[in-house]
């Protein structure tokens, strides 16, 4: 059999809504012109259920870098941080407010896994504040696992979206990673946020050490059956001081497959395109867009003086501002119209 006839079977099944682990597992793999063939799916999926064919723009601040968690994946938490730092209410509310003033109307909090009382008290009273005065703000958190009690307090207050990733389906691989979570615990955080009402986002991390391509086929699938509005797929990077720092970083190609197939099997969510992909791959963003994505993050909310502070992946991390925004959408055939 040829490779095009190989190309046009699997394609065929996705277009039928088939996702078998043989249809993901080829799918996952396609390279050249099969690449492109399922990139084009991903797009015509993406504009039937998104016609006006506009990302949503989000600004990030990086509220805390305190974290409980202490991956094996991420410098955030790790015994060599310099500075621990959590923003107060007072610093959220003039941060957002400035965003807001500047035509920002998505804007995401992110954190560590920071369960600390008065570090949630404070979210809620930011959060309660700027949605008083901003009916037309949407405010979308990123602070980890709490209690159920916490995410209610958090909906309460105004806030309406929740990215909480899986990061790997496979329960082993999980807590090879995670070694203080499971992934049954963050699983019932995600299925209680959307329970709440929280629009939920979710995903996946892509080239983890021990990962196998079942296990990336098992994270479609897991991404697919979860109540999710937002669904996400990042590369992984080995982050410097961080436990996997020797290990080999994920593969891109993979990465850009996987959500073009996020996108082909959950048509109607939102998908970011991330700055891991562009400190990855050459003009990785662009091509996260032609894989599907719908979504672009502006780093321009935590300040400047403790954006070293918050490295995830990498100290020297990609903070993408407004011109490579417009410069990437506008090359992809999308629209610029949330911000013109």
């Amino acid at each position: 059999m040829t490779s095009t006839n190989t190309n046009h079977i699997f394609l065929s099944a996705l277009r039928r809504e088939e996702y078998s682990h043989l249809v993901l597992t080829e799918a996952l793999q396609a390279r050249g012109e099969a690449q492109a063939m399922l990139f084009e799916l991903a797009r015509e999926r993406r504009l039937q259920h998104f016609p006006d064919n506009a990302p949503q723009v989000r600004s990030v601040i990086e509220v805390s870098n305190v974290c409980r968690q202490k991956c094996r994946f991420c410098a955030i938490g790790g015994k060599d941080q310099a500075l621990n730092y959590t923003l107060e209410a007072p610093q959220m509310i003039m941060l957002m407010d400035f965003l807001y003033e500047h035509g920002r109307r998505t804007i995401l909090l992110q954190s560590g896994e920071n369960q600390n009382e008065r570090f949630i008290d404070d979210v809620v009273l930011a959060v309660r504040d700027i949605c008083s005065r901003h009916s037309d703000l949407r405010i979308i958190l990123c602070l980890g696992d709490l209690e159920r009690n916490d995410y209610q307090r958090l909906y309460d207050a105004g806030a309406t979206d929740y990215i909480l990733k899986f990061e790997a389906s496979n329960p082993e691989l999980f807590t090879y990673c995670k070694p203080n979570d499971t992934l049954d615990h963050r699983l019932g955080c995600i299925r209680t946020l959307a329970d709440i009402g929280f629009r939920v986002g979710s995903g996946n991390i892509v080239g983890l050490p021990r990962q196998t391509m079942d296990d990336i086929v098992s994270d479609l699938m897991l991404a697919h059956e979860l109540p999710l509005a937002m669904n996400s797929s990042t590369i992984f990077i080995p982050a410097e001081n961080s436990e996997f720092a020797d290990a080999p970083a994920g593969d891109g190609n993979t990465t850009l497959n996987m959500m073009a197939l996020l996108r082909i099997m959950n048509p109607h969510r939102l998908m970011p395109t991330t700055s891991s992909l562009e400190k990855m791959i050459p003009d990785g963003q662009y091509l996260g867009l032609m894989a599907g994505a719908n979504t672009v993050t502006i780093h321009d909310g935590t300040p400047e003086h403790l954006q070293q502070y918050f490295p995830i992946y990498s100290a020297k991390r990609i903070r993408p501002q407004m011109d490579h925004f417009r410069d990437i959408v506008q090359r992809a055939g999308m629209s610029t119209a949330p911000l013109d």
